[in-house]
């Protein structure tokens, strides 16, 4: 993602990506949300990364908070908008705009969730929104993986595939992020279920 970034870092307008944009890179609105969304997604794969490191999280909690904060900060305000409004102009279409946009909106809404139910105090939901957000974050490294190898697997009109490509860049990592959820809880339901009322009296102090 870094390698992919640094070539943008010379705000030409024939850059990469740009040059399928050569039709909009006129509109501030649209160069503005790029380089907002471009610039700031590795820091936000990276700071997510550190949200789930259980041993981190143990020893040294106030980084783990800073994180977070600068991670919901950066999708919420930075990069989630940003991506909002590259949706409505993306390549393919319809088809594949109406997929980045449901994405943008999903990612935002997930990230405001596990905000307010970490003030809350609702930790483990909290945790869960988190999972979510974090499964749509990493759509793209997702993106660009079925964009390498899909071509090799399947032959398909470059617009098709694109499509394509646009829808599976999030819903597989959504449905993994909701089985692992879901394994979590039901692993916690096993343990509680396992804790007989002969061994919470046999607790010291009880």
């Amino acid at each position: 993602m870094v390698r992919i970034t640094i070539p943008y870092l010379s705000f030409r307008p024939n850059v990469d990506f740009l040059r399928t944009k050569q039709g909009i890179i006129h509109r501030i609105s649209w160069r503005w949300a790029f380089y907002a969304h471009v610039m700031t997604s590795t820091f936000v794969l990276l700071l997510g990364i550190f949200q789930f490191l259980p041993g981190l999280m143990k020893r040294y909690p106030g980084w783990h908070r800073l994180a977070g904060k600068i991670y919901i900060v950066l999708v919420l305000f930075i990069s989630g908008p940003g991506g909002l409004i590259m949706g409505f102009y993306a390549n393919g279409g319809w088809p594949a705009r109406i997929s980045f946009i449901i994405l943008s909106m999903l990612w935002m809404g997930f990230t405001f969730f596990a905000f307010v139910l970490v003030r809350k105090k609702e930790f483990e939901w909290h945790a869960d929104y988190m999972v979510r957000s974090y499964a749509l974050t990493l759509s793209a490294i997702a993106l660009r993986l079925y964009a390498f190898f899909l071509p090799s697997i399947i032959l398909l009109e470059p617009n098709t595939a694109y499509r394509l490509i646009a829808w599976l860049s999030w819903i597989p990592n959504l449905i993994i992020a909701e089985i692992l959820i879901r394994k979590k809880r039901s692993k916690a339901q096993n343990r509680i279920s396992s804790f007989s009322p002969k061994q919470e009296e046999a607790l010291p102090g009880q």
